[in-house]
């Protein structure tokens, strides 16, 4: 049993759970018996609290709900009639039909950043993950531990008292440099005299979070909270079973035991040989299959300077520690974009449509495109599926921290190399002029040390030990469309500036490399600034929806409250 901490609730409190959860004591259970509206709000306070879900619920969400109605439910028990209900449905319709149309809220907690990536790889999910920007990772879990995964393969074996040595000295430098560089921002950052001091210490200690968050080893734990139907539910799971992570394997079967609880018969064949047993067999053999075959084909391995010179990462995060370079696009692209967006009002087929195109002037490209995106008041306003006709290859080199961001974002192509320590790290410039340096090299030090001597006989668990400073290697694939959303939200003044960087020189590159002047200019809201304190202005702006919430209840019917 993977070394998961049990939570504790009073008499009175598991009374009030059981109705709303499938288990009490396990970290991964399924949400019931709530409005959607309540799932909703309840992850995305989720993402920023360190609290555990059940937790957040009683101290936060029970005293604004009406739950007097729900006293006779136990969600524990499971639903046994509804069991039988869909194994009716399902001899009649069909399970992909039908397993598409139910869905299910589901918190994993205490999950790897390794556990993570494998869960947030569905296209047609939805995740809100704990945020290493606002919680604090010098808090101990209730038994006393760093919050970090402790592999019981790795404890058990001779490396076990190195691996928890090594991640305590990582986690108390983390909790050493954490307060260090929020002492130095204060005194850089003074308080603004418009700003109250809970909104300036909010952008200050966010800056300093995402500062010293590459010293976090990807063993820290984070809480997600998942929604997807039953069928993005049964394509994950038969992927986590196939997994050479062991946690991932682990952890598919507590999911699938409280999935059960709630949607039984839409993954029927996840455990069955000859259908889920099989598929995952598969998706094992072609991954093996693969990595065998390309052993043996390079056996010493591809060298950057024996394939045409792939880019290295150079540079310090706070300057060019990423690298980004657009390895593929159509250089028709805006003749086909513009052939698409004129389709639906055509009467031909779309090679006349596109010959029409490419004979156009300038002009009316330009009338023809402006139509097209429109006039654009905010980033949520977005062109059509016209601009999907086009796509962007990139090959990224970030550190793990970025790529954990980047990659979350389902509807583009993205694929990454092992986590290792071979291309090296930066150290932040704020832990420089803060003066934690010389502690932060030393943790990278341990970071890589632990990594190699994991390698050798747990090679699937020894990026647990590498630090989110570590850069990774990998490729982002994506249409226009997709490009316009991640680049604009991405380069937002309130982002990390690393994947700040990185969504500018995409947007750079779309517009010099590909050539694509028109596309990259409909991305108008691509932000180049280089803000101080990212967070400050979304901290007035909660500030003041609070402000206004708070006007509103004490005013209802908008005159002076006072006679």
């Amino acid at each position: 049993m993977a070394p998961y901490v049990e939570e504790t609730f009073s008499a009175e409190e598991q009374t009030v759970l059981r109705r709303y959860f499938t288990n009490l004591d396990r970290p991964v259970f399924a949400l019931v018996n709530l409005p959607e509206v309540v799932k909703g709000a309840l992850f995305a306070r989720y993402s920023r609290s360190s609290k555990s879900l059940r937790r957040l619920f009683l101290d936060e969400f029970v005293g604004e709900l009406d739950i007097s109605g729900d006293a006779t439910v136990d969600a524990t028990v499971g639903l046994r009639r509804a069991e039988e209900l869909y194994e009716r449905v399902f001899g009649e319709y069909g399970d992909d039909s039908v397993a598409q149309l139910g869905g299910v809220h589901l918190a994993c907690e205490q999950a790897s950043n390794l556990l993570t990536k494998i869960l947030e790889r569905g296209r047609l999910m939805a995740y809100l993950e704990q945020s290493t920007r606002y919680i604090g990772y010098d808090r101990r879990l209730p038994n006393g531990h760093y919050r970090y995964h402790r592999p019981p393969e790795i404890l058990e074996s001779a490396l076990g008292a190195r691996y928890v040595g090594e991640m305590d000295r990582m986690f108390d430098t983390y909790a050493t440099a954490l307060p260090a560089v929020v002492t130095w921002l204060t005194g850089r950052h003074h308080r603004n005299p418009g700003d109250s001091d809970f909104v300036h210490r909010q952008a200050v200690r966010a800056k300093a979070l995402d500062a010293v968050r590459g010293l976090l080893p990807a063993a820290s734990l984070s809480n997600i909270g998942m929604y997807g139907s039953g069928q993005s539910y049964e394509l994950l799971l038969l992927k986590m079973r196939s997994h050479p992570l062991p946690e991932a394997q682990h952890y598919a079967q507590l999911m699938l035991t409280e999935l059960r609880k709630v949607i039984p018969s839409f993954l029927q064949r996840v455990d069955r040989p000859e259908r889920g047993g099989e598929w995952s067999e598969y998706l094992a053999a072609t991954r093996d299959g693969t990595a065998r075959i390309v052993a043996e084909l390079w056996p010493d391995g591809l060298h950057d300077d024996a394939d045409g010179g792939a880019p290295t990462a150079t540079g310090g995060v706070g300057g060019g520690g990423a690298s980004v370079r657009l390895l593929d696009f159509d250089p028709e692209g805006e003749d086909k974009v513009l052939a698409a967006a004129c389709f639906p009002h055509l009467d031909v087929d779309e090679s006349r449509a596109l010959a029409a195109v490419r004979r156009l002037g300038a002009d009316e490209r330009a009338a023809l495109l402006a139509a097209y995106v429109g006039d654009r008041a905010n980033r949520r306003h977005r062109p059509g599926r016209a601009f999907e006709r086009t796509d962007y290859r990139f090959e990224l080199v970030t550190d793990y921290g970025a790529f954990r961001d980047l990659q979350r974002h389902r509807l583009l192509t993205v694929d990454w190399q092992p986590l290792s320590t071979s291309l090296g790290c930066e150290v932040p410039e704020l832990v420089e002029e803060a003066g934690a340096s010389a502690a932060y090299v030393e943790s990278m030090a341990r970071s890589a040390a632990l990594h190699d001597a994991l390698a050798a006989e747990f090679p699937a668990q020894a990026g647990y030990a590498v630090a989110l400073a570590f850069r990774l290697r990998y490729v982002m694939q994506m249409n226009a469309r997709e490009a316009m959303h991640v680049l604009e939200l991405r380069s937002g003044p309130q982002g990390h500036p690393t994947y700040r960087r990185v969504a500018q020189e995409m947007h750079r590159a779309i517009d010099e490399v590909a050539g694509h002047h028109a596309l990259a200019a409909a991305m108008r809201f691509v932000d180049y600034g280089t803000p101080d304190l990212e967070r400050l202005d979304a901290e007035r702006r909660a500030e003041a929806r609070r402000a206004a919430r708070t006007a509103s209840v004490s005013d209802p019917g908008g005159k002076s409250a006072t006679p």
